[in-house]
């Protein structure tokens, strides 16, 4: 006999509308860069993180842009065969691997920002008047969850 499941409406569930929102985003977002500079999302992630810092580790990154060692690990080596970051050991603790941007990395991040700044402008217009307060709910569950992980 099959047992009753709760009442579970998946479509309100938020944490699967985040998921299914930022796949189709991300996809969306990467589709304007994959041709023309021939960077992953992965790249992406890890390219525009170094842009606001003179080095950060893998560990650092990966724990910003939420994925898995492997995939922040095979990009930053895509990244350095490029040409577009350089990785040093940290003095200060040998175990880890200090990346930083090239020149070149740089440009790459100076010609991407645009293409980011557009995609962001069109959801803002699709979104009208409810952008600024889902932008400010946003920041907010992502400062609770990066602060403390309370949520």
């Amino acid at each position: 006999m099959t047992q009753a499941l709760p009442d579970f409406d998946l479509e309100q569930y938020l944490p699967y509308q985040f998921a299914v929102i930022t796949a189709q985003l991300s996809a969306n977002l990467a589709n304007r860069y994959r041709d023309k500079y021939a960077i992953t999302v992965a790249e992406w992630r890890v390219l525009v993180n170094l842009s606001y810092s003179d080095s950060r580790s893998i560990r650092d990154i990966q724990w910003r842009v939420g994925m898995d060692k492997s995939k922040v690990s095979r990009a930053v080596s895509r990244l350095e065969a490029a040409g577009h970051l350089t990785k040093a050991v940290n003095p200060n603790d040998r175990r880890l691997l200090q990346l930083s941007l090239t020149e070149e990395g740089y440009q790459l991040v100076r010609d991407l920002v645009p293409l980011a700044e557009d995609f962001q402008d069109k959801l803002r217009a699709q979104l009208g008047p409810q952008f600024a307060s889902l932008s400010q709910a946003l920041n907010t569950l992502m400062k609770e969850i990066l602060d403390d992980n309370s949520v």
